[in-house]
């Protein structure tokens, strides 16, 4: 059998496994945490490192050579029983997976599209490489499978009519590979999570907002199709296209599916023994307010913090948990704030690593979920409560009442005497028993979300077709 080493120079055997140690340990959790902790204080020096790796690894893309000489037969899993490849983008997840947001996504979507593949296909893990090669993901594959696999990872192989999608969200993409996969049949499908950077740019540093505007314009400029995790983000995507008509010169298929709300099919972490435990009591003790999601700004956690505050020092007696790792920019007043309050511990707990087990007893325990973004693609939290039956208490934006519907009380303003008179008004009347319940409220298992997002991918049935000129349905 042919080796696909064969067709390497022997300068690009040399240095491939150099890049590939590096890339690796670029997103090490261990060395991502290290680095964090020693940066924390230092967010134009953090943004300096972050700019440098991501410039490293675009240019680890750059004149890859050759393409690796690769043995059809053994590399193209359908060849023998004739069904075209659906290609599923890991290459985030498959280097670190935090288990949260996109990579829970990945996760959930990938189990069920294995579990049940659309007819006449066959679902295939992939990933980038440090060469920007797409290499199939079997060690990946065996690794959540916890099974043992002894062949490596090879040069993925297509033909007309096989489908590449991306859940996932890493930077930089292989644009020129895809490229040149398309050319050989390939259709390119990218999931669009939202346009948050663009709406909000000073949230974001620019180690994410760079790589963040090149993935963009390379998703449009390459795709043939994407697909949104909600209706408000493709009615974004189709103004913002009609807004920039020259970064597409074609006709752009656009759609939407909602999330799942299951965690315990998306293989949920497990925590130690006890895990949480002071934090359940303190549950049974008072009111609780939960807030699921990293720590940033646009989050809202400032706000909600201050508005506890207010609540707190009117004599009012509830608990804020809030879950979720640092994950912003310029959150070190933030940060700090939330390791050093009085109320640390007492009334006030942030759990930056729980396991999933853990917040589904949240989810149990708790009083409310409070929603506090400025801007989401979906929020997977609402709907994750709401299997729950837990009350939520949302900022009244356009992605959260196409989520919740009438089944959450919603609240506006920016200010924390805005949120606490909010609080304050449920509180009354979850006493009185009259808040709104989230029971009723639609939510999808990952199964069906699959089942909605092969609709869109394999059976074609788009929410609008943007065109360059016309734009017309």
């Amino acid at each position: 059998m042919k080796s696909e080493n064969q067709g390497l120079p022997i300068t690009r055997k040399a240095i491939m496994a150099p890049r590939e140690r590096l890339r690796r340990f670029l997103a090490n959790s261990t060395a991502i945490d290290f680095l964090r902790k020693r940066l924390h204080n230092f967010p134009i020096l953090q943004e300096m490192v972050g700019l440098a790796s991501y410039s490293f690894r675009k240019r680890a893309f750059i004149d890859t050579g050759k393409p690796i000489s690769v043995d059809f037969k053994y590399n193209h899993a359908t060849t023998a029983n004739n069904k075209h490849q659906l290609l599923i983008d890991v290459s985030g997840v498959e280097l670190r997976d935090v288990h949260t947001g996109v990579q829970r996504v990945t996760r959930s979507l990938l189990k069920e599209l294995l579990d049940n593949p659309p007819g006449g296909f066959v679902v295939e893990p992939v990933y980038t490489d440090a060469s920007g090669h797409i290499r199939y993901a079997r060690r990946f594959l065996c690794a959540i499978n916890q099974e043992t696999h002894e062949s490596e990872d090879s040069i993925v192989v297509v033909y007309p009519g096989d489908i590449f999608y991306c859940p996932d969200l890493y930077f930089p993409c292989p644009f020129s590979a895809l490229s040149d996969l398309q050319r050989q049949g390939l259709h390119i499908c990218f999931t669009i999570y939202d346009l948050i950077p663009f709406k909000y740019p000073d949230l974001f540093s620019k180690a994410f907002y760079n790589p963040f505007n090149d993935w963009f314009s390379g998703v449009l400029a390459i795709a043939d199709s994407v697909v949104c995790d909600s209706r408000a983000v493709a009615d974004e995507v189709v103004a913002w296209l009609d807004g920039h008509p020259y970064i597409c010169d074609r006709a752009l298929p656009i759609g939407f599916f909602h999330l799942g709300a299951d965690i315990e099919a998306s293989k949920p972490t497990s925590g130690v023994v006890n895990e949480g435990e002071e934090v359940l009591v303190a549950c049974e003790k008072r009111p609780t307010m939960l807030m699921v999601g990293t720590v940033e700004a646009r989050k809202g956690h400032a706000q909600v913090l201050a508005a506890m505050d207010l609540l707190w020092r009117a004599e009012v007696d509830i608990n804020l948990i809030i879950i979720g790792r640092e994950g912003g920019w310029r959150t070190q007043k933030l940060t700090r704030q939330l390791r050093r309050h009085p109320e640390r511990n007492q009334r006030l707990f942030w759990l930056e690593r729980a396991s999933d087990a853990l917040l589904l007893k949240l989810y149990a325990s708790v009083s409310a979920l409070v929603a506090a973004s400025f801007a989401e693609g979906f929020g997977l939290p609402l709907i994750e409560a709401a299997r729950q039956g837990l009350p939520i208490l949302a900022r009244d934006i356009p992605v959260f009442r196409e989520v919740a519907g009438d089944y959450a009380f919603y609240f506006q303003g920016e200010y924390p005497e805005d949120l606490s008179e909010a609080i304050h008004q449920w509180l009354v009347l979850y006493t009185k028993g009259c808040a709104p319940s989230s029971i009723g409220l639609p939510w999808l298992t990952w199964a069906q979300s699959s089942r909605q997002l092969q609709d869109l991918i394999v059976g074609n049935k788009w929410y609008q077709i943007w065109m360059p000129e016309t734009k017309e349905m």
